[in-house]
């Protein structure tokens, strides 16, 4: 029987060493149902958002309320962008939905509007597993290859150096598309301003690569993280096209979307942006614009599955296809794979195969199944996953608390 009063009582963060970047929430109720949010980057500030001021602002309230709280959360200043009050606001909305699900018995996905699909297609983002393990910053420089391989799928390495083995080997696996990114460091070099023709044809190397080895049987999609500068991103575009990319993903940044459009309306090859923009009324700007393609926030990012949900409906408007970004923890995985199989106009779904198989269960208790190239849904009511036992008591959990 359903309660007719909750409560919020308390929200705990916890964050690991190991995982420097990864920021758990925990908001438990007077009901029972213990809510799981995540959010990624700058854990120890949004760890300081939180309790400073989401937290008053959510002790004592109804956890039911998604809507109307994450309105009241939307803040005076750091609204617009992914910084550390939106990525707060987000693994808050997580939790939420998750203590929703298990107030009513259901998956988060049938509060979302039930499954639009039993499965989604995958790619798989071509890092390895210590991608994000003992990292806290994410320059070029440090992109976790260094040290022994810690599993069969160091894939960061194998775009770079092995691109045609990696390709097989995805195939053998299902998955037809991968994600790499070799062009970063000649971005890095001239802030994105240039990049020389020795440059370029070393960064062309996994792409003839791959094609050589598996023709078109695999979709390669181009990360080029917002590096790039739009004279020098539409040369980068422009030599790229002979390899037929599925798409070039955040050629620029997202912050220019006059630039954004312009370059979209000169490339044959679909624009995906982009995970670093948050709250339905960004993406309505960059859709207006023809900014982009595809439409790909993130829901740790965006403003959590609430606002994760209007920006598909956004895209579906204007005949846009969503692709959820993921790159990041365990919990943020689940809650994407929810809203891809909810959303109707849901076009794929970011995995990394190092964290689906490596360290994300060392984490949680649950991970969605990936089969042959696909996701399937998690069963269980909420998110479908819970933190493991020993995480709040680990050596290097650091566990902060407010209560009512």
């Amino acid at each position: 029987m359903l309660c007719l009063t909750m409560k919020i009582t308390s929200i705990d963060t916890i964050r690991l060493d190991e995982f420097p970047n990864v920021l758990w929430v925990e908001i438990g109720t007077d009901e029972g149902p213990v809510g799981l949010g995540e959010t990624f980057f700058g854990a120890r500030a949004v760890e300081a958002y939180i309790h400073e001021t989401a937290a008053p602002a959510l002790l004592g309230r109804d956890p039911r309320q998604i809507e109307r709280i994450s309105r009241d959360l939307s803040p005076y200043v750091g609204f617009e962008g992914a910084g550390a009050e939106m990525r707060g606001i987000s693994a808050i909305d997580v939790a939420l939905w998750d203590i929703l699900g298990q107030a009513t018995g259901q998956p988060v996905y049938q509060l979302l509007g039930g499954l639009s699909r039993d499965r989604v297609r995958t790619y798989n983002t071509c890092a390895g597993y210590r991608y994000v393990r003992a990292k806290p910053d994410w320059s070029t420089e440090n992109w976790g290859i260094e040290g022994q391989d810690e599993g069969p799928y160091e894939d960061l390495e194998a775009f770079l150096h092995r691109a045609d083995e990696l390709a097989i080997s995805l195939l053998e696996q299902g998955i037809t598309g991968m994600k790499i990114w070799p062009l970063d460091y000649a971005a890095a070099a001239s802030d994105g301003h240039y990049i020389s023709p020795s440059d370029l044809k070393k960064a062309l190397e996994p792409f003839a690569k791959i094609r050589k080895a598996v023709g078109d049987k695999i979709d390669i999609h181009v990360e080029l993280h917002g590096l790039w500068r739009y004279p020098a991103a539409l040369q980068v575009a422009t030599a790229l096209e002979e390899f037929d990319p599925y798409w070039l993903e955040d050629p620029v940044r997202a912050d220019s979307v006059s630039a954004l459009s312009e370059f979209a309306s000169r490339t044959h090859v679909p624009v995906c942006a982009s995970e670093t923009v948050a709250g339905h009324w960004s993406w309505k700007e960059l859709l207006e614009h023809n900014a982009t393609a595809i439409v790909m926030p993130d829901v740790v990012w965006c403003g959590g599955l609430t606002a994760a949900k209007k920006i598909g409906a956004l895209a579906d408007a204007w005949h846009r296809p969503l692709a959820p970004h993921d790159c990041t923890g365990p919990v943020a995985f689940a809650a994407a794979c929810a809203l891809s199989l909810s959303q109707p106009n849901v076009l794929c779904q970011e995995s990394v195969r190092a964290f689906h198989s490596g360290w994300y269960g060392e984490l949680v208790t649950h991970v969605p199944r990936i089969e042959q190239g696909y996701i399937y849904p998690l069963e269980g009511a909420g998110i479908g996953t819970a933190l493991q036992p020993d995480v709040r008591t680990r050596k290097d959990a650091t566990v902060s608390s407010s209560h009512a």
